[in-house]
């Protein structure tokens, strides 16, 4: 008995593939009875979600990674936890069928710095202010500690006041009276030695600390490049120096050349060290 064969198509028939183009896949069944594919939904914690086999709902507090796979924990209402596994179409959420995936690792991301270098902190309220002080010997003075190293100070609850010129030093001093937990810092502008700056901070007492830095004014402590010069001008002695260093570059007034002076300072890089150690220094004694 010959054995039974497939007889080719006629001429002028149809291939199969011209039928599965016509009628599409005829062997994959009707589409009414395929299965759609469940959306995927990553397991974040505390997300809930119900079990399609057992029924069992519960919040998502963690995973494990067994030879079997992935599977989720999840706690119910009364605080007990079972493990499922995590296969397609396995879970339900508001009834519909989801499959849960292991959410994205969070990106590591550096700690926020303050304009001063230190670890930001986020969401800050000032506390109450210390008794002890930092005193400047001017408004522009005080106005770039407050830009570089505010956040600092209202961490730690430290209040700068200014001067209004060294001069008023010991009248000042006399009448805040330091002492144990009410302590001065002060910042000089041209602290250098034999400088009438120097003998005005002499014999203070243990409770009071000197720090200053070498320039003439504050200004000059911002480093030329931030204010985009190449340096300094020396402005002879005997003249208004912020009056001769706006003629020399060009500022206009005084007050035009402190705008571009406090408006390039963004943070510490833009200071030059001696006024940064000076600040320092005053920060750690009066909150020791």
């Amino acid at each position: 008995m010959s054995a039974w064969r497939v007889p080719p198509p006629r001429p002028g028939g149809l291939a199969s593939n011209a039928v599965s183009d016509r009628y599409g896949d005829i062997f994959s069944g009707h589409p009414r009875g395929r299965r759609k594919a469940a959306p995927t939904v990553a397991a974040d914690r505390d997300l809930v979600v119900e079990d399609a086999a057992t029924g069992y709902c519960g919040a998502v507090v963690g995973f494990e990674r067994t030879y079997d796979g992935d599977f989720v924990r999840l706690e119910d209402g009364r605080g007990r936890t079972r493990l499922f596994a995590m296969r397609e179409s396995a879970f339900l959420i508001d009834g519909k069928p989801v499959t849960l995936t292991r959410p994205a690792p969070a990106a590591s991301r550096a700690p926020a710095r303050s304009a001063s270098g230190s670890t930001k902190v986020e969401g800050l309220r000032a506390r109450t202010a210390r008794a002890s002080r930092i005193w400047v010997e001017g408004v522009h003075d005080a106005a770039l500690v407050e830009r570089v190293w505010g956040h600092d100070l209202r961490v730690e609850g430290v209040v700068v006041e200014h001067l209004e010129g060294l001069d008023n030093l010991g009248a000042r001093l006399a009448e805040f009276e330091p002492g144990p937990g009410r302590k001065v810092g002060v910042l000089v502008d041209h602290l250098v030695h034999g400088s009438k700056e120097s003998q005005l901070t002499r014999g203070l007492g243990e409770f009071v600390l000197v720090t200053g830095h070498p320039f003439i004014d504050v200004w000059e402590a911002v480093r030329p490049s931030a204010v985009g010069i190449e340096a300094w001008p020396k402005i002879p002695r005997g003249q208004d120096w912020k009056t001769g260093m706006c003629r020399e570059l060009g500022w206009g007034t005084p007050q035009d050349g402190w705008r571009k002076v406090y408006g390039s300072v963004q943070n510490f890089r833009d200071l030059e060290a001696p006024l940064i150690g000076a600040v320092e220094q005053l920060v750690d004694f009066v909150t020791a």
